[in-house]
């Protein structure tokens, strides 16, 4: 069978058409119809080689939600023609520590979706059946095909390191990310703020379940929130004034990254860590029991992605947008 799909032949320039021929399928292995995959910021950094993984050509995409086509002999948790999603991750070696304590996400054998192989903006994928999770039928597909990227992004920091309904959670950033953070934090039950140097994200922020809205460029705002938060989750992938956002923080607060700024370091003074003991530290994806637990809470509080759905031949004109930070929040592409 040839898979066809759109392909960025080298770094940094315009998707054009291209098909392979799919391997045999392992054991464990699926073959995933697509019917929808999102544009998630690291494919740009893939199409890019900003992190000098990419090899040429190849198909990126890493958010999936489709239906089983095929079935390697030893799959018996997935059915042909079963709705399911995969994310960034679609393999580990299964056998190494951080595997066998359930962080599969932390393997050092991880295999990417779409980093050395071919991923989801294309009519197929073939995939570790053990790495694609069933969708809850209430779920929309379009909207929930963010969230196995973008959305676990969020929710594994927000459900892991101490956000409770009455915790002060601050997102910086209103984005792909940060809007998906928000819908989270609020289900949570959190009293949640929204920090944006844009003041026309305000209302938006609101309606997305933010109680509060702080202009991040404003001085006297910035002060008012100092010692408020309990968990600050920062979205961008730019660099931004730390130590005021480790002054926003509540003795015992947590500054948690997810952006990763292009050669940006963290000039912290210790201090700010060492009276109150905050902590500043960063999240990935998550491991598998917890995307699939998300996917629960999802279905549970009707949650998804903001998105823009367009036809798999408008992908350059979808990445353009994503590169301009014009997507609202998450661009689709519909295969």
């Amino acid at each position: 069978m040839t898979i066809r799909g759109q392909a960025v032949y080298t770094a940094g320039q315009r998707l054009r058409p291209f098909s392979y021929e799919p391997a045999d399928l392992g054991p464990f292995d699926i073959e995933i119809h697509v019917r929808y995959c999102g544009i998630c910021h690291s494919d740009i950094h893939l199409i890019d080689n900003d992190w000098n993984w990419s090899a040429y050509p190849f198909i990126p995409g890493h958010e999936i939600i489709g239906n089983v086509t095929r079935l390697g002999n030893m799959v018996t948790h997935v059915k042909v023609g079963q709705r399911v999603g995969v994310g960034w991750q679609c393999g580990s070696c299964l056998q190494c520590e951080w595997c066998i304590r359930g962080e599969e996400n932390l393997c050092a054998h991880s295999v990417a979706t779409c980093v050395s192989r071919n991923g989801g903006f294309a009519e197929a994928v073939c995939v570790d059946s053990r790495f694609a999770f069933a969708i809850p039928d209430i779920l929309e597909s379009a909207s929930t095909a963010p969230i196995l990227c973008g959305g676990i992004t969020v929710y594994s920091p927000l459900r892991h390191l101490g956000v409770k309904p009455w915790s002060k959670v601050g997102v910086v950033g209103i984005g792909g990310l940060g809007h998906l953070a928000i819908k989270f934090a609020d289900a949570f039950g959190a009293e949640v703020t929204a920090f944006s140097t844009s003041p026309d994200k305000e209302e938006e922020s609101r309606r997305l379940g933010a109680d509060h809205f702080i202009l991040s460029k404003d001085p006297d705002q910035m002060a008012k929130a100092a010692s408020s938060f309990d968990f600050i989750l920062a979205t961008p992938h730019t660099d931004l004034d730390w130590a005021a956002y480790l002054n926003a923080l509540r003795p015992m607060g947590t500054l948690c990254l997810l952006g990763a700024p292009p050669a940006a370091l963290l000039n912290i003074p210790p201090i700010l860590l060492l009276l109150q003991k905050k902590t500043i530290c960063g999240s990935i994806i998550g491991n598998r029991s917890t995307i699939r637990e998300m996917l629960e809470f999802a279905a549970r509080h009707r949650i998804g992605a903001t998105v823009e759905v367009v036809p798999l031949a408008e992908v350059n004109a979808a990445i353009d947008k994503v590169r301009a930070n014009k997507a609202r929040y998450r661009m689709v592409l519909e295969v």
